[in-house]
């Protein structure tokens, strides 16, 4: 082969080879994980699609909380969104069934678990009531999803645990999953005194490497929705080389 035949060809071969050069993925600067808590679930789909165009993969909390459609979010309706979230690589652990919360301890071997919603009480659990609440959600999933990836994690309403709650969780096979220092993204704040713009710009500032980030499908009482500075903070956080993981099954202290 000549020399001139020899160069045109090497410059035809960096030409195709040039696109997936512009693809590969930088070096990672440190891990992120990002987390979703189920929400009301109005911003769903568009969060769903910012996650799929940014390729980022998350650890998704699931519980059977009322939603948007007037049906809840581990009802059957919502089982095709659930399947293309397992599909496109997301994960799954328990945010509990009711989605109530935890109070102090009543005694040894108990918690106490009472609903923010009018009309709904408090019960008290013991070990074996508060192991099938945890564990609901996840039979649900499975049931919706079989394929689902679920980690033997679990994260309670509002991220508030009690001394029982960790333990005997624990002693079913479940480690509590909380959020890092910098993790709460802020979605669930009035946005007339916290608006997306000061929550974009406290964001990219004060995230670093190896925090497990936190938001929801949706919050109802927001009324200018988190989702719409979604894709920009994600954008940032990548261009600082940040790569998003799913948590580990042993999952990440916070």
């Amino acid at each position: 082969m000549s020399t001139r035949r020899r160069a045109v060809l090497a410059g035809a071969l960096a030409a195709l080879a040039a696109p997936a050069l512009a693809q590969a993925p930088a070096r990672c600067a440190g891990p992120l994980y990002l987390t979703i808590d189920t929400g009301w679930g109005r911003e769903a789909e568009q969060i769903a699609a910012t996650l799929r165009r940014r390729g980022v993969r998350a650890t998704l909390f699931v519980a059977n909380e009322p939603s948007f459609r007037g049906d809840t979010t581990l009802a059957e309706s919502w089982a095709p969104f659930w399947r293309a979230r397992a599909a496109e690589g997301h994960v799954f652990a328990s945010h509990t069934w009711r989605h109530w919360y935890f109070g102090p301890d009543p005694a040894p071997g108990q918690v106490r678990y009472a609903s923010r919603r009018r009309g709904e009480g408090a019960e008290v659990l013991d070990a074996a009531a508060l192991c099938a609440e945890l564990a609901r959600p996840v039979e649900a999933l499975r049931r919706l999803v079989p394929e689902a990836v679920v980690l033997p994690l679990w994260r309670a309403p509002g991220g508030i645990t009690s001394p029982n709650a960790l333990r005997l969780a624990a002693a079913c096979g479940l480690r509590h999953q909380g959020w890092t220092r910098h993790g709460f993204l802020g979605d669930e704040l009035d946005s007339a005194k916290h608006p997306n713009a000061a929550l974009l710009r406290r964001n990219l500032a004060n995230i670093r490497a190896g925090e497990v980030l936190v938001m929801h499908w949706g919050v109802r009482s927001r009324q200018d929705p988190f989702a719409g500075i979604l894709d920009e903070l994600l954008a940032g956080l990548q261009a600082r080389g940040f790569c998003f993981e799913t948590l580990p099954a042993e999952g990440i202290a916070s």
